[in-house]
């Protein structure tokens, strides 16, 4: 069935600390070219049944912050990220003012964009640049890792990483349909491969500056899901899905500001790196919606992680909080990876403390 003349679908996506959720499709007349360009009534939603509200004051106003093309129904069809403000903002009206005016209402709880856009604005002539390395692991719906077998575990770590071949890999369809609709939407998208316990993989997001580096991975996320559907295989981005000798699931951030990027940067990178030495602890709470609890079952100093307990830093060395590669030593210029921010991360709380913390001396 096609669509009316001059009439698309716009779903309306906003995350949550476990997952992204959308609310109901509307149609509005004429695509809009960018989020500037979107004219539209105040929307909500019930934020009782997201554990935003409760039932006697329920509503929850969206915010349109970010808009992708829709690789589902394509044409003019559009998802839009939206932020969440709670009931008592203002809402009169309709259109644009309107929607601007509920930056000064109260954020929801769940709401970590508004204020990582407040520091990315803040330091905006650093120019900081991220990409997240987002690792997930497919279930099958009765939350047994996809491709295992039922009776039993598959054989130890070791020939699965960047793997070929169905005795080594699985789900394979789901990450590349995921890898197209990424680039459809324009995600910036930068690769995707097997990771090292079976049925886990990786997508790379980036490089994005500033808040585009949420906006970017929460969609990256929500897509990830709704391709999955399709499937009939759960995504899951629990830091440590399986227990045992088994690698856990991260989401590496790495970052750079304009100064770490030229000549002799490295100076820029040494300096960042003793900064974030003096924060630990507060990164670590940024790191996982938990303020910690998450990652403790996945940095334990084993499978390629550091102890959650002790800051370490170290060139190519996976085994420290914060890596640098090689390259970036032998060239003196480039970037550090974080390692410590696990995959069921908000990209805005990590982009924020890192930005607070190395650019902004907070």
């Amino acid at each position: 069935m096609t669509h009316g003349k001059g009439m698309k679908y716009l779903y309306f996506l906003f995350s949550l600390p476990y997952s992204p959720h959308h609310s109901p499709p509307s149609s509005f007349p004429l695509p809009p070219l960018s989020i500037e360009d979107l004219e539209l009534p105040v929307w909500n939603y019930d934020g009782s049944s997201t554990y935003q509200a409760e039932g006697s004051n329920s509503d929850v106003y969206l915010y349109p912050c970010a808009i992708y093309r829709d690789p589902f129904r394509l044409g003019n069809n559009k998802l839009v990220l939206c932020e969440t403000y709670k009931y008592n903002g203002k809402c009169t009206g309709r259109g644009r003012n309107v929607i601007g005016r509920l930056w000064d209402s109260p954020r929801t709880e769940t709401n970590k964009r508004k204020s990582c856009k407040e520091v990315m604005d803040r330091a905006k002539d650093y120019v900081p640049w991220f990409g997240i390395e987002q690792e997930y692991t497919l279930l099958d719906q009765d939350g047994h890792p996809f491709g295992w077998p039922k009776n039993g575990f598959p054989g130890p770590q070791g020939p699965y990483y960047c793997g070929v071949g169905a005795n080594k890999v699985h789900g394979r369809d789901v990450v590349e349909a995921h890898y197209r609709a990424c680039m459809y939407s324009g995600v910036k998208i930068a690769g995707s491969n097997a990771e090292v316990m079976p049925a886990q993989w990786e997508f790379q997001v980036g490089p994005c500056e500033g808040i585009t580096m949420g906006d970017d991975l929460w969609m990256a996320r929500y897509l990830l899901h709704r391709v999955g559907e399709d499937f009939g295989i759960v995504a899951s981005f629990d830091p440590k899905p399986v227990q045992g000798d088994w690698n856990g699931a991260g989401a590496h951030c790495n970052f750079s500001t304009k100064d770490m990027r030229v000549e002799n940067g490295i100076t820029a990178i040494e300096a960042a790196i003793d900064k974030l030495s003096r924060h630990h602890v507060r990164h670590i709470k940024a790191y996982d919606p938990n303020e910690g609890k998450d990652n403790e079952r996945r940095l334990t100093g084993l499978h390629e992680t550091s102890s959650i307990h002790d800051f370490s830093a170290g060139v190519a060395n996976r085994g420290t909080s914060i890596r640098i590669p090689r390259t970036v030593a032998a060239e003196k210029c480039g970037y550090l990876e974080d390692r410590r921010p696990s995959s069921n991360c908000d990209p805005y709380s990590v982009t924020e403390v890192l930005v607070r913390t190395t650019c902004l001396d907070e």
